[in-house]
C-alpha cells in the first residue's frame, strides 16, 4: 500500500512539473501574432447543410491546391463523403494537403489515413506527442479551422466535420454555428497560417511559393485575422471588452473565462455597458455546463442577461461590441482556448455586415430562454460536487 501511495504521488508530481514547466517554455517561445487589416467579401454560414453545399462546392471547383486543416473529422457518412472528394481531387493532379488535430481526429481510421496518402493526398496530424513533456504537448490542440482553395477562397470558423454538425446527433440535436466564407486580400493570412501549421508539423516550408499567393483583389469588409498559440488572445479579448460603450453580445459553447476577463465583464457592467451572453442548455462534454455556474451567478447578480439555447445545441464563438467591432473565430470563451489551444479569429469592423451577424444572433436568441440565479445555482451535492470538480480542472475542460 505504500508502494503504491508512492507511486501515485510521484506520478501526480510528475504531470505537474510536466505541465507547468511546459506552460512556462511555450509562453517563453511563443509571440503575439496578427494579421495586417484587410479588405474581403464575406458570407455568413450558420447551419452545418448550407456549409457543406458551399465548402464541397468549392473543393470540387479547385483548380491548383486545397489546403485544409480541421480540428475534427468524424469517422462518419458525412466525413467519408469529404475524405472521398479529397481523394477525387488529388487524383485529378490537384494538390491535396489535409492537417488534423490528433485528439480532435482520433476516431479517424488508420484505414482512411492510408487511402488518403496512397491516393495522392498529403495528410499529417497537429502536435504530437513530444519528450521530455508528454503531458504538457498531448494537452495542446490546434482548434483552428482553415480551408483556402487555390488561394482565392477561404473558410474559417466553429464547424468542423461530421454527421454532428448537420443535426444527426440524437442528443444534440440542431447544431447552430458560424463560419466565414470569403475571397479577397485576407485570404493570403489564412494561407500563411495554414502553411505555418503545416510546416510546424512536417517540416515542408511552402511559405515562400508564390504559386499560393495569387494576387487578389480587395474586398468590401474591413477585417483582421488574430492567431492565437495558447497565449495572448486574453489581451484581445480584454481589447473588446474594455472598450465597450454601450453593449457587449457574446455567442460561445463554453463559458469559463477565467478572473481577469470576468472582472473586465464586471467593470463594463458597471459603466452601463448592456451585457447578452448566449450558451447551450445542452453540453457535449463533461463538467463544461457546470463549470460556468459560478460565473454565470456574479454576471446575473450584475445585471447581465445570459440566456441558454433550446433548440439544438449552440457552438457559435462570436463577440459583438457596440455595433462596432464583430469577432468570429475558433475561440471559445474559455480557458482551453485562452490559454493552451491555438486558434484564429477574425475581427470584423463593416457595420452591414455586423448587422447581418447580429441578426442571426437575435434569432438564436429567440430560441433560448433567460437564466435565473436558481438555474445557475444547483442545491443538490451533486452537482455542487460538479461544479467544483469543473472549477478545479477548468483549464483542461
Amino acid at each position: 500500500m505504500l508502494y503504491l501511495s508512492l507511486l501515485l504521488i510521484s506520478v501526480a508530481l510528475w504531470i505537474t512539473i510536466d505541465l507547468s514547466y511546459g506552460r512556462l517554455l511555450h509562453l517563453k517561445r511563443v509571440s503575439s501574432r496578427t494579421f495586417p487589416l484587410r479588405q474581403s467579401d464575406f458570407h455568413l454560414y450558420t447551419y452545418g447543410k448550407d456549409l457543406y453545399d458551399a465548402l464541397f462546392t468549392d473543393i470540387k471547383q479547385a483548380q491548383h491546391h486545397v489546403h485544409i486543416l480541421f480540428f475534427i473529422v468524424k469517422n462518419d457518412k458525412i466525413s467519408r463523403e469529404f475524405l472521398n472528394l479529397l481523394i477525387d481531387k488529388a487524383q485529378e493532379g490537384i494538390e491535396v494537403r489535409l492537417l488534423l488535430d490528433r485528439f480532435g481526429s482520433h476516431s479517424l481510421s488508420n484505414e482512411a489515413i492510408r487511402s488518403l496518402q496512397k491516393h495522392g493526398v498529403s495528410f499529417s496530424f497537429c502536435h504530437k506527442v513530444k519528450f521530455p513533456l508528454p503531458f504538457f504537448s498531448a494537452n495542446q490542440r490546434n482548434h483552428r479551422k482553415i480551408t483556402v482553395i487555390d488561394g482565392k477562397t477561404g473558410y474559417i470558423g466553429g464547424f468542423n466535420i461530421g454527421e454532428e454538425y448537420l443535426g444527426h446527433n440524437e442528443h444534440l440535436g440542431l447544431w447552430r454555428d458560424y463560419h466565414l466564407r470569403l475571397t479577397g486580400e485576407g485570404v493570403q493570412d489564412l494561407q500563411k497560417q495554414f502553411l505555418h501549421d503545416w510546416f510546424d508539423d512536417t517540416k515542408q516550408n511552402l511559405l515562400d511559393a508564390s504559386l499560393y499567393f495569387p494576387k487578389q483583389q480587395p474586398g468590401t469588409i474591413l477585417h483582421q485575422f488574430i492567431p492565437t498559440d495558447g497565449a495572448y488572445l486574453q489581451h484581445t479579448f480584454l481589447h473588446l471588452i474594455n472598450g465597450a460603450k454601450k453593449e457587449i453580445c457574446i455567442g460561445t459553447p463554453y463559458f469559463i473565462p477565467g478572473k481577469k476577463i470576468m472582472n473586465a465583464l464586471l467593470k463594463a457592467r458597471e459603466r452601463g455597458v448592456q451585457i447578452t451572453i448566449l450558451v447551450p442548455e445542452k453540453a457535449d462534454h463533461p463538467l463544461v455546463r457546470e463549470a460556468k455556474f459560478p460565473y454565470c451567478r456574479k454576471l446575473i447578480q450584475a445585471g447581465c442577461n445570459i440566456y441558454a439555447f433550446q433548440q439544438g445545441f449552440f457552438h457559435a464563438k462570436i463577440i459583438i461590441v457596440d455595433d462596432d467591432i464583430c469577432d468570429i473565430g475558433t475561440a471559445n470563451f474559455d480557458m482551453r482556448s485562452l490559454y493552451i489551444n491555438h486558434e484564429i479569429n477574425c475581427l470584423l469592423y463593416n457595420k452591414h455586415f455586423i448587422q447581418t451577424v447580429k441578426n442571426k444572433f437575435h434569432e438564436d436568441l429567440e430560441n433560448a430562454s433567460v437564466l435565473s440565479y436558481s438555474d445557475v445555482n444547483p442545491p443538490s451535492l451533486i452537482n455542487r460536487g460538479k461544479e467544483w470538480i469543473g472549477t478545479v480542472l477548468a483549464f483542461f475542460l
